[in-house]
C-alpha cells in the first residue's frame, strides 16, 4: 500500500470555483475572478498549457523568470536529491554546502570586488537588504545622515515598506503613505520621450548624459551628505524597458564617487541571462557597489533572491563584533540554492548567454517590423528584453488618455493576446506598452511567431480606437 497522498484530480469547473471564493491573486483585480481566471497547468520549454489544454507562447517568462524554459526534469530532479539530504536549515549563525557554494559561484560571476552574498527568498526583499544596508553603512563610517536613496521616475524597486519608498511609481504607493521616508526621484532613460521631460532629443549619446546629470542635480539639492545610494536597474522595467544610453552609466559611476554615494545596480530582472550576461552591469560597463538578484538565478524551480555585496561595505562586518541584524527564516534556502547551481550549469552547458548576445538583434530586428502599424510607436529594449509603446498618433507620439488605455489594455489587448496564444504583458505604469522577455533558450524561428501574433492583435486594436 503507497503511503504518498495524491491531490484530487480537480475540474476547471471545479478550480475556477475554489478561486473565487479562497484564492487573493497578486496585482490582480479580484474582481475578474468572478467570471473566470486563467489557470496554467502545465509548462514545457517556452509554452504553457492551461486547464482546458490549451497551449501558449510564454512570452514573459512567467514573470521574467523561466530563463530556461520550462519542464527542466534535471531542475526537478536536483531539488528532489537535495530536500532528500537537507531539506532545510537556515543561515543564521550556521551554514550548508548549497549556500557556500553558490555564494562562491556568484561572487566569481560578480564584477570587481563585489565578493560577498546576503541571501534572501526574492527580489524585493533583495532591494530591501541593499537599503537597510547602505543606511547602516553609512552610519559605521560616522554618517548617520546619509539615509536618502535616488532612483528614476517610474522604477519599480519591490512592494515592501523600504523598497517601496526606492520604488517611482506613485499609484502603487498611495495606498500605503505614509512610506519609509528618504526616496527621490530623477528622469528615466526614455529617449522617445526625451522632449517630454525637458531633455535634449537630438543625439542619445547627449540625452544620457543630461539623464545622468539629474542625479548629480538631485544629490546636490538634498545635500551629499544625507544621500545614501542611488538604485538604478540596467534596463528599466516599469514603463516599458529604457535601456541606458552609451556613456550614461559610466557618468553615473563618476557622480556617485564624486559625491561618495553607494551605487545598487537592481538586477532583479536583467541579472543572469535577460541581457546576455551573468550580470547586466558587465553588459554596459560599470561597477555598482551591489546588485540585488532574484528570478531568473534558478529560473522560478524554487524561490530565491539575493544581494552580492563590494568589500568596502563588507568591511566593517569583517572582524569584531558588528552585525547586521537582518535576515529571512528561508533565505538560502539549501533547495533553491541547489536548484540555482544546476541551473547556472546549464546556462553554460548550453551556451544561453551567447545565444542571447547572437540572436538579440534579430530579435529587435523582427520586433521592428511591427512599426508599419499605426498603433506603434516605439520598439525598445536589449538582449531578450523588449518593449512596445502603443500611441494615438504616431506623428505627434500622443498617447492614450486614462479611459481609453483601460479600454485598449485591459478591456481587450490581454485578453486578446492570451486568446491568440501569446502570453506576454500589457502595461500602463507609464506609457501603454508590451512587454516581452521569453526564455532565452529560443531564437529567429520563434521571434517570427511572436512578432505573426502581435500584428493581428494589434492590427484589430486600431480598428477597435
Amino acid at each position: 500500500m503507497s503511503t504518498t497522498t495524491e491531490r484530487l484530480a480537480r475540474t476547471d469547473a471545479e478550480l475556477q470555483q475554489m478561486a473565487k471564493d479562497h484564492l487573493w491573486m497578486h496585482f490582480t483585480r479580484q474582481s475578474t475572478a468572478e467570471s473566470g481566471v486563467p489557470i496554467i497547468v502545465k509548462g514545457e520549454g517556452h509554452h504553457i498549457y492551461d486547464s482546458t489544454g490549451k497551449k501558449y507562447f510564454d512570452g514573459l517568462s512567467g514573470l521574467f523568470v523561466v530563463n530556461a524554459g520550462h519542464g527542466r526534469r534535471r531542475l526537478a530532479e536536483a531539488a528532489a536529491k537535495q530536500a532528500e539530504q537537507l531539506a532545510f536549515f537556515p543561515i543564521w549563525s550556521y551554514a550548508h554546502p548549497a549556500a557556500i557554494e553558490l555564494a562562491d559561484r556568484i561572487a566569481e560571476y560578480a564584477p570587481g570586488d563585489l565578493n560577498h552574498v546576503f541571501f534572501s527568498t526574492g527580489g524585493g526583499e533583495a532591494v530591501e537588504t541593499a537599503f537597510k544596508l547602505a543606511k547602516y553603512y553609512w552610519k559605521l563610517q560616522g554618517q548617520p545622515m546619509k539615509h536618502k536613496v535616488i532612483s528614476r521616475a517610474v522604477a519599480y524597486h519591490g512592494t515592501p515598506q523600504g523598497a517601496l519608498a526606492i520604488t517611482g511609481i506613485p499609484a502603487m504607493k498611495a495606498m500605503f503613505e505614509p512610506l519609509t521616508p528618504g526616496g527621490f526621484r530623477v528622469p528615466n532613460t526614455n529617449f522617445y520621450r526625451a522632449a517630454d521631460m525637458g531633455g535634449p532629443t537630438g543625439s542619445l549619446e547627449e540625452f544620457g548624459v543630461w539623464a545622468a546629470d539629474r542625479i548629480e542635480e538631485m544629490i546636490q539639492m538634498e545635500g551629499p551628505e544625507t544621500v545614501a545610494a542611488v538604485f538604478l536597474e540596467p534596463v528599466q522595467n516599469s514603463g516599458g524597458c529604457f535601456p541606458p544610453p552609451p556613456g550614461y552609466f559610466q557618468r553615473v559611476r563618476e557622480i556617485c564617487d564624486k559625491y561618495d554615494v553607494l551605487l545598487v545596480s537592481d538586477e532583479v530582472i536583467c541579472a543572469f541571462g535577460r541581457i546576455g550576461h551573468m550580470f547586466a552591469c558587465d553588459a554596459y560597463g560599470y561597477k555598482p557597489d551591489m546588485i540585488t538578484f532574484a528570478k531568473a538565478v534558478t529560473s522560478g524551480y524554487s524561490p530565491l533572491g539575493g544581494t552580492v555585496i563590494s568589500d568596502k561595505i563588507y568591511e566593517p562586518f569583517r572582524t569584531g563584533d558588528t552585525t547586521f541584524y537582518h535576515g529571512y527564516t528561508f533565505g538560502g534556502h539549501p533547495v533553491s540554492a541547489a536548484v540555482a547551481l544546476e541551473n547556472l550549469d546549464i546556462f553554460e552547458e548550453e551556451g544561453l548567454l551567447e545565444n542571447v548576445r547572437e540572436n538579440s538583434p534579430v530579435f529587435r530586428s523582427t520586433l521592428e517590423q511591427l512599426k508599419d502599424l499605426p498603433i506603434v510607436g516605439d520598439v525598445r529594449g536589449d538582449g531578450y528584453f523588449f518593449g512596445i509603446e502603443l500611441v494615438k498618433d504616431k506623428t505627434t507620439k500622443e498617447t492614450f488618455d486614462d479611459d481609453e488605455s483601460e479600454r485598449l489594455l485591459r478591456g481587450f489587448l490581454s485578453k486578446a493576446l492570451f486568446e491568440a496564444g501569446l502570453y506576454c504583458r500589457a502595461d500602463d505604469r507609464g506609457d501603454p506598452v508590451i512587454q516581452l522577455a521569453p526564455p532565452i533558450t529560443i531564437g529567429p524561428a520563434e521571434f517570427a511567431e511572436i512578432e505573426q501574433i502581435l500584428r493581428g492583435v494589434l492590427t484589430e486594436a486600431w480598428t477597435r480606437l
